[in-house]
């Protein structure tokens, strides 16, 4: 453009036909059905369902953000979404409950990279439309490396938690309890079987699934 090799309204033209895309909607609704969930409180429930799982352990806290990020993830299919949304919630529970504060933000940031993993993924659509690759088979084929990812992300952060002395909130805890929690939480666990229910039974293809997710949001 400096050069005026291109006229301006080329760029513009290009620019739009490049997101000029059926599938890359998905993108946005995705991202809205996250943000609805967790204007509505969803994302305290699912909070308070992965404290119930694994909160009385080492690093109880730090491994609630992980798997609460596992979670939303499959919810909002954003990495910055889930950090902003899980984020704000865990980080100043970590640090009042003694936690080093560099820990607890490292954690949820390296937290949030699962939820570009486990689908719905937002980079998936992306990857699908720019490669001409099927977004249903990008999103089974990111179910394994997600949980995978989680688990040695847990892992890791009950060692050093170990290491540390930072143990989680010591309170009872028994199937009562958790069996609770999966009730309140349940709205929320089944937006991912409702979206890659659809997308994989071929009912519906990830642009509406989306969509649904938006509505049920």
């Amino acid at each position: 453009i400096s050069a005026d090799t291109l006229p301006i309204e080329y760029m513009a033209q290009v620019t739009f036909t490049s997101i000029d895309s059926f599938p890359i909607m998905a993108i946005p609704f995705f991202i809205a059905a996250g943000v609805f969930m967790g204007a509505g409180g969803l994302s305290r429930r699912l909070l308070k369902l992965a404290d119930e799982i694994v909160g009385g352990l080492y690093g109880g806290m730090g491994l609630t953000a992980i798997v609460t990020c596992m979670f939303f993830g499959a919810i909002s299919g954003s990495g910055p979404a889930t950090v902003a949304a899980i984020g704000t919630l865990t980080i100043p529970a970590m640090v009042e409950r003694g936690y080093d504060k560099l820990f607890a933000a490292a954690v949820v940031a390296a937290a949030g990279a699962i939820g570009v993993m486990i689908p719905p993924s937002n980079p998936f659509v992306v990857y699908g439309v720019a490669g001409q690759a099927s977004v249903g088979k990008l999103f089974l084929a990111g179910i394994t490396p997600g949980i995978l990812t989680g688990l040695a992300l847990m892992a890791t952060a009950y060692v050093i938690a170990r290491k540390n002395g930072w143990r989680g909130e010591a309170r009872p805890r028994s199937l009562k309890t958790v069996g609770r929690a999966v009730g309140e939480a349940k709205w929320a666990l089944l937006v991912p079987v409702i979206v890659l229910g659809g997308i994989y039974s071929g009912i519906v293809p990830p642009t509406e699934a989306a969509c649904v997710s938006v509505f049920y949001a």
